[in-house]
């Protein structure tokens, strides 16, 4: 066989299978092909024949055209299979039936294969009806300091979180205890002793809209403060729900009774606003944080505040670093004590369960190959 029937016969089969190869090709010029895999409204997951999997922001996508079978969910809900087109910030997609349907990119909530797709919808029916041993997930915090010699210190902090999220509904739990003591001058000297603790249980009521009820306690030695129990509620909104990125607002309404070692009793009735954030900065960085006001009504012009974060390195599947910032902030303390109280805890993280493949968000229609719901 001479050198041009060698050409002929490669260029037969692989010509073929560039036309059925996925394709994008990028703002700058260049391109691949390769297969689409997945994506959300910001971010596309490409499998390049040469590159291997690759992760790129729509932004820098120029055209895309995946002939596999695909199915495109918009954020209206509605959700369409077919062949897809990407051009001039806007997706065409091709049924089955050959009929042709436009969204802006702007519209998009998901693109995934049809075998993504099985898959997604298989996770879905688990996460609507598990048991309740089932879908549990959360981490282990422990960090120790001590010294001996010169100094004489003690310093234990831990924290335990766990939550259990369907499609539904979400019921998390928290705990965290800090523990310091300064024994250098002879007797010793507590400078920190405080347990937090509370639970939170969440229920959509629609796509983007949920309720939720909590219980949080809380007990501060140097404070004085022997018990702070507060019970609370009201109506959020999930402002933006992304592979990456998660973001909720909430408002409602608290009662919060003070139980504090002098024997003062304070109760006093709050309006609360507040804010949850979610942020993965890469496979292995994962920012978490939550902050809220209440407003004191009951006393009008005195407020609380509380602000949490952490910020998560994970080394393996199972262990990971953490530093982890509790504030909080108290506008009418009693007599001694100070207004303001900030945590900074470090230490190693032990996750067990695993991490939700399915965000706490609404049910979305089955996939219609028509093209319309």
């Amino acid at each position: 066989m001479n050198k041009k029937m060698i050409f002929l016969f490669g260029w037969l089969v692989l010509f073929p299978l560039s036309l059925s190869a996925d394709q994008v090709v990028f703002t700058n010029g260049d391109r691949l092909t390769g297969t689409v895999l997945r994506s959300d409204s910001e971010t596309l997951s490409f499998l390049s024949d040469v590159a291997g999997e690759i992760r790129v922001p729509w932004v820098a996508v120029g055209e895309l055209t995946a002939r596999q079978p695909m199915v495109l969910t918009l954020r209206d809900g509605s959700m369409v299979a077919g062949t897809v087109r990407f051009a001039n910030g806007e997706i065409e997609i091709v049924t089955e039936d050959s009929s042709r349907r436009m969204a802006p990119l702007s519209q998009i909530e998901s693109l995934r294969t049809e075998e993504e797709q099985q898959e997604f919808h298989r996770e879905r029916e688990r996460m609507r009806n598990p048991r309740w041993n089932e879908l549990w997930e959360g981490a282990l915090d422990a960090g120790l300091s001590i010294s001996r010699g010169n100094s004489d210190t003690l310093t234990v902090s831990s924290g335990l979180n766990a939550a259990r999220t369907t499609l539904n509904d979400r019921l998390s739990t928290y705990l965290t205890l800090l523990f310091s003591e300064n024994s250098t001058t002879g007797a010793p000297l507590r400078t920190a002793n405080i347990v937090q603790g509370g639970f939170r249980y969440d229920r959509n009521i629609r796509r983007r809209f949920f309720s939720f009820g909590f219980t949080d306690l809380e007990f501060d030695e140097l404070k004085d403060l022997d018990l702070r129990t507060v019970v609370g509620g009201g109506l959020g909104w999930h402002a933006k729900q992304a592979e990456r990125v998660h973001l909720s607002l909430f408002s409602g309404g608290s009662f919060n009774q003070e139980n504090f070692s002098s024997g003062v009793t304070r109760r006093s009735a709050e309006g609360l606003a507040g804010q949850e954030l979610s942020y993965r900065l890469s496979s292995r960085v994962k920012f978490t944080e939550r902050g809220i006001a209440y407003a004191n009504l009951s006393d009008p012009g005195e407020y609380r505040l509380t602000l949490d974060g952490s910020l998560v390195t994970r080394i393996s599947s199972r262990f990971g670093l953490h530093v982890t910032v509790s504030d909080r902030f108290l506008s009418n303390p009693i007599l001694g004590t100070r207004k303001n109280d900030l945590l900074l805890t470090t230490g190693v993280r032990l996750t067990f369960g695993e991490e939700s493949s399915a965000r706490f968000q609404a049910r979305l229609p089955d996939v219609v190959k028509g093209g319309q719901d």
